[in-house]
């Protein structure tokens, strides 16, 4: 009997989802542990899961740590999201070979391959894919190599119970329970050591998977157990973003004096829009061979933090390492608002763990906000 959508089912373990996913045809992509961090890859098993372990996050800090239990998503936000499956890293537009009277020119959409089941999303994870969604097919343009890969992904988001030290999620109203978008969503329970889980359903592609399952009915007491949890969490972020006002914060302090003080401090490096899970800037480089006869054109993810990013004829609009990282806080802040109806940021704090010098947004909007109301530049708490 189909389960209806509003029925919690329960998965002792993760080991027949993931048969199940694979002989949907599906292949099947989640965290697991390599070279000391966790990190997102083809999973040939449920067991490549990283079952006991957990993260440390600092700013510019990441640690991998034992846990006492074999939980498998008791970690936070790690080094990669979900963008570079759907939103590839560089694409081929086309080739073109010269000719006796010109040139052949072919398009070369690459292959999207067998869909994606995406295992272990995080409610911040979840709701950044629908951050790219509205601004790579949801507008007049799409780009059509996203749309090919993001409408066949099956989505099995994992509502959070142990926030990171870097997290904010709750701030941006991401988490730490998975929005809409999802096919299932897990909750993570832990008993004796040995995970189970709760299942919701929020398609019929998982009403379906989860037929194939035949899954039982979660009892009453573990759905309340899941619910609590995850409500719980919400109360345990190591970061906070004020609510409200950023956008008009961002446009009424372009001129402050905190942006010359991050400026001190930014190596204009790119990390934090590398790990961004909703930054999208991408530029065109046109390549040719030795000969000359061979031309191609590939799509390359960039940064506003690359000096020629901004180049115009004559040279490059934002030249300082101020001016490119007000660029980018005051966009993921502020202007994404009037481009797409919506923040840029979902609160996963990977920008924080991963710049190499530690500077924390939530840091530097407190600041602009302390300055703003008079108290000086580099006074976040006032006084």
């Amino acid at each position: 009997m189909t389960a209806p959508e509003s029925t919690a089912l329960e998965l002792t373990g993760l080991g027949p989802l993931h048969d199940a996913l694979r002989r949907a045809g599906y292949t099947v992509i989640g965290p697991t542990v390599r070279n000391d961090a966790i990190v997102l890859a083809e999973l040939a098993s449920a067991d490549d899961l990283p079952y006991g372990w957990g993260v440390t996050l600092s700013p510019g800090g990441y640690r991998l740590t034992r846990r006492r239990d074999r939980a498998a998503f008791a970690h936070a936000a790690g080094p990669q999201s979900w963008k570079p499956y759907l939103h590839q890293t560089r694409i081929k537009l086309w080739d073109a070979d010269r000719t006796e009277d010109g040139f052949t020119v072919r398009n070369r959409p690459p292959d999207p391959g067998p869909p994606f089941a995406f295992l272990g999303v995080r409610p911040c994870d979840l709701r950044a894919i629908a951050v790219q969604d509205r601004v790579l097919i949801g507008g007049e343009h799409v780009d059509p190599v996203y749309e090919q890969r993001r409408r066949g992904a099956f989505i099995i988001a994992v509502n959070c119970t142990e926030p990171g030290g870097t997290c904010f999620c709750t701030s941006m109203g991401t988490g730490p329970a998975a929005g809409p978008g999802y096919d299932l969503a897990l909750t993570e329970l832990v008993d004796d050591g040995d995970p189970r889980y709760v299942v919701e359903i929020g398609s019929e592609r998982g009403t379906a998977l989860m037929d194939d399952l035949r899954a039982a009915t979660a009892d009453p007491a573990d759905v309340d157990r899941a619910r609590a949890d995850v409500a719980a969490a919400a109360g345990r972020m190591g970061r906070e973003m004020p609510a409200l006002g950023l956008r008009d914060l961002m446009a009424g302090t372009l001129e402050a004096d905190r942006w010359d003080e991050v400026a001190q401090r930014c190596l204009s490096c790119g990390n934090c829009t590398m790990v961004c899970p909703t930054c999208f800037c991408t530029r065109v480089a046109d390549t040719t061979d030795l000969t000359g006869d061979h031309a191609e054109r590939w799509q390359l993810w960039d940064s506003c933090f690359d000096l020629d990013h901004s180049h115009l004829h004559g040279g490059s609009v934002r030249s300082s390492p101020k001016s490119r990282y007000r660029q980018w806080l005051t966009h993921k802040l502020g202007t994404w608002h009037d481009q797409f109806g919506s923040s840029g940021c979902v609160g996963c704090g990977r920008c924080i763990v991963w710049c190499p010098v530690g500077i924390d947004l939530t840091e530097e909007v407190a600041a602009l906000r302390a300055e703003a109301a008079g108290n000086g530049p580099g006074e976040p708490g006032g006084g």
